[in-house]
């Protein structure tokens, strides 16, 4: 539960009543420059900036704007007039834009008009994008909550309303409450939850714009706690959910934050940006392989940085984007009308957009591409630097990985604490008052852990409850599950006769640690371990301690998970590890044994894709893919390439019928005029597919639900031709636009847990189907002793035959030795 919202210090009143100050001032030279004619505006100066950033001093970083105690806005005017002693702001404009570099166009091409230093920009953020997909319910002692919600800093607030969607049981209907909203602890009003507000209407309000600043916290609380806090066990009778189609609807204006490199990854990737950030990338007509990889690299690391968020990379060919954009070439490459500058080594570059200059394009440039993957892994190996445009890069040498090093995926050479998993954020792991939202520590694996069945994983658990005499030590309990799976209820005090007599003499019986077993398959490549504290009141504790935040409970982050028993070893192909985390080519996170492959003349919607699936690889990982190699088509002399002597991640239409053909040959898959189909087992491979004891592969089914399918989507996957050790994934669809829906598919929970074997089909109407059709090998590393026992348990066949043989030969050899012993002695007598 939130905590009270107590009135602002007078200290911070000011700095928040300067900041609504400096908005004024702000919106009235963003008026000031859109009501200018274009040639007033050409040559207007810019607005102020601040020059340690070259970012406007925005009001992003101040405590939101709060009236003074008992002071009410005027009608109209929803800006708090500056206090007295504020300090006076300068007006005047200043110019400190660092010039333009030479930057070629196109001579046939018409003129750019001239824009306005600002862009309007509109968005709608709901409660699910807030962090809340089944929205937010308050009941029970549980009155009052809140929700996060960010905003970009580069953009200036001019008008906010919030929708508001509800409802209400009708046990909180019959009390005739109230729902009072806040916003950054100032009240916006109160709405009655009665009869007419459970209709499934929309509630509009009005925000002040001086409210909204670039972090915010939205809180509701019920009126009526003074009756409702005693109703300890009627959570389930009084409660009111705000649905997850509630949302805050905002018109603002970008404001032009100048040609400065030390903002990277703003503009085009802003971490404060709830709903999913669209960074465009862009090409010239003549690119290359090496294009690509410099793309794929910056794209995973974008990817990486948007951890939870979505992000999608639209890419354009020879043309400039309406907004941001970056774009890959070498010097002298064409993109539209621009001409990409001269530049004799690896650069990076940061211009006004030719088409709008509130906008910028971001330039990564070299002469090869040797020299552009230099220039990438400079843009995202550390910060750039501030107050310049154009930054030539030394040759360095780029680190490489090792095997299952990915920064993102917990040890499994040694015990692992929860705190090493908390990270700075130690406080999540203590829970504030009885009602609270569970703690939950989320840590990555390698999909291809394996343990021996009966080996399960350690999680030692040290925990404190508090120690209140009106606490229920006997009902109340710590719940631990792992992925929404229960565990275990953990006791307060120690469970036993001789404990609890003990405890009852007046000695210490508390259970402060524990240590679970964990079953290895419970183990996903993203998990969460999520603990509750359950605290039950006595019947006759106060009212006042439900409303309580002043307890606490704790996890120690001492406590810890140990993976060290496990070994790295897995059947492959299997999609729903890479769906999961891009493995196996996350097995070396910087993809240094990996080929991303498209055909020969790929589509933006191809090249779209990949970088899609890059940017998974990256945020899996919280790596940058640095190493990835790109190819263009196939020529038919890869056999002795050492660039396909790795695994290879593909996309492509199935409409490219020759490159398919190629890539598909000798698989278990085919393609036939734009379709494709599963190839039927020969009698000998149904013969060593029954002695392996592989029956569970599904070549008909597979073929028939293909055959009978019209559009879709979703992966293939198969061993590789080229090199034995390694796996094929082909990302395909019928046509282009089935192809870019693979990026939403993704990001459902349904669809990927239900993406395995090696033929995943995702329809629009059918949903995802999948198909185990191809031989699975075993790739990894496990002691010999557990590789006989693995492949005897996956070969029984083979070892009944051969069990049958031995027990054949050595009862012939018995019967041998038995019958000549009986003649010799039949002979003697």
């Amino acid at each position: 539960m939130n905590r009270p919202y107590n009135l602002m210090s007078k200290r911070r009143l000011l700095a928040a009543r300067g900041a609504s100050l400096f908005r004024k001032i702000t919106t009235g030279l963003l008026l000031t420059f859109s009501s200018l004619p274009l040639s007033q505006a050409e040559d207007a100066p810019a607005p102020a900036v601040d020059p340690a950033t070259s970012l406007p001093a925005a009001p992003s970083w101040l405590p939101p704007v709060m009236p003074m105690p008992g002071e009410t806005a005027p009608a109209g005017d929803t800006t708090p007039a500056p206090a007295a002693d504020a300090p006076q702001t300068d007006t005047t404009p200043v110019n400190n834009s660092p010039a333009m570099p030479d930057v070629t166009a196109d001579p046939s091409a018409a003129p750019a008009p001239v824009m306005p230093l600002v862009q309007p920009v509109t968005s709608n953020v709901t409660v699910a994008e807030m962090g809340q997909p089944n929205g937010l319910t308050l009941s029970g002692g549980q009155l009052q909550s809140g929700i996060i919600f960010t905003l970009p800093a580069d953009e200036v607030v001019t008008n906010a309303h919030l929708s508001l969607a509800l409802k209400i049981s009708p046990a909180l209907i019959a009390r005739d409450t109230t729902l009072e909203l806040m916003l950054n602890g100032q009240p916006l009003g109160n709405l009655p939850l009665n009869q007419s507000s459970n209709g499934g209407d929309v509630y509009d309000l009005d925000i002040p714009a001086a409210m909204v600043v670039s972090n915010n916290n939205l809180s509701f609380r019920v009126h009526d706690s003074n009756t409702m806090t005693c109703e300890k066990d009627q959570s389930d009778k009084y409660w009111v959910t705000i649905l997850p189609t509630t949302s805050i609807g905002l018109e603002g204006q970008q404001l032009n934050i100048g040609r400065n490199l030390g903002n990277f990854p703003r503009p085009f990737f802003d971490g404060l940006q709830m709903q999913e950030s669209k960074i465009t990338m862009g090409f010239s007509a003549a690119m290359k392989p090496g294009d690509i990889s410099a793309a794929a690299m910056v794209s995973s690391y974008l990817g990486m940085l948007s951890d939870y968020r979505s992000v999608d990379f639209p890419v354009i060919l020879n043309d400039l984007p309406d907004q941001d954009g970056i774009l890959f070439g070498k010097p002298g490459d064409k993109i539209g009308s621009l001409t990409l500058p001269a530049s004799n080594g690896a650069s990076i570059q940061i211009i006004d957009n030719p088409i709008n200059p509130v906008y910028k394009l971001l330039l990564v440039l070299g002469n090869d591409d040797n020299q552009l993957r230099q220039a990438a892994y400079r843009l995202i190996s550390g910060g750039m630097p501030n107050n310049t445009d154009h930054l030539d890069v030394a040759q360095q040498t780029i680190p490489s990985s090792k095997p299952y090093d990915a920064p993102r995926w917990i040890d499994t050479s040694r015990p692992v604490t929860l705190g090493e998993l908390a990270g700075k954020d130690q406080d999540s792991l203590i829970s504030n008052g009885i009602y609270h939202d569970g703690i939950q520590v989320a840590f990555r694996a390698a999909p291809d852990l394996f343990m021996w069945d009966g080996h399960n994983i350690p999680v030692r658990i040290d925990y404190r409850f508090p120690t209140e005499n009106w606490i229920d030590e006997d009902s109340s309990r710590l719940n631990v599950s792992i992925n929404s799976n229960f565990l275990r209820s953990l006791t307060v005090n120690k469970v036993g006769l001789v404990e609890n007599i003990w405890r009852r003499l007046g000695g210490d019986s508390r259970q402060e640690r524990y240590t679970l077993q964990l079953a290895p398959y419970l183990i996903y490549g993203d998990n969460q371990l999520q603990f509750y504290f359950d605290i039950k009141p006595k019947k006759d504790a106060p009212c006042s301690i439900l409303t309580s935040d002043n307890i606490k409970s704790r996890i120690d982050p001492k406590s810890f998970i140990d993976l060290s028993g496990s070994y790295h070893f897995a059947q492959l192909p299997n999609l729903s590890y890479f769906v999961g985390a891009s493995y196996p080519y996350s097995k070396l996170a910087d993809f240094s044994d990996t080929l991303m492959l498209l055909p020969q003349t790929p589509t933006a919607d191809e090249i779209h894709t990949l970088l899609n699936l890059a940017s998974r690889a990256g945020k899996a990982t919280g790596m940058p893919v640095n190493h990835v190699q790109v190819a263009f088509g196939l020529n038919g002399d890869e056999q002795n390439n050492p660039l396909f002597d790795r695994d290879i991640l593909a996309v492509t239409t199935l409409g490219d019928t020759p490159f398919n053909q190629q890539l598909l040959a000798d698989s278990p898959f085919s393609i036939n005029g734009g379709s494709m189909g599963v190839k039927t087992p020969t009698e000998m491979q149904r013969v060593v597919a029954w002695l392996t004891g592989d029956w569970y592969r599904q070549p008909v089914d597979a073929d028939r639900y293909l055959s009978s399918t019209g559009a879709w989507r979703g992966f293939v996957s198969y061993r590789s031709r080229w090199s034995a050790d390694h796996v094929v994934v082909l990302a395909t669809g019928t046509d282009d636009q089935q192809l870019l829906k693979i990026h939403n598919d993704l990001k459902s929970p349904k669809i990927n847990a239900n993406v395995r074997g090696d033929l995943a089909i995702i329809t629009d109407e059918n949903g995802i189907r999948s198909f185990s059709v191809g031989q699975q090998f075993p790739t990894g590393q496990m002691p010999w002793y557990m590789m006989v026992l693995w492949y005897a348990s996956k070969h029984i066949v083979i070892l009944s035959l051969i069990a049958t043989l031995l027990s054949l030969v050595v009862g012939l050899s018995l019967f041998v030795v038995l019958r000549r012993h009986a003649a010799k002695r039949l002979g003697q007598k």
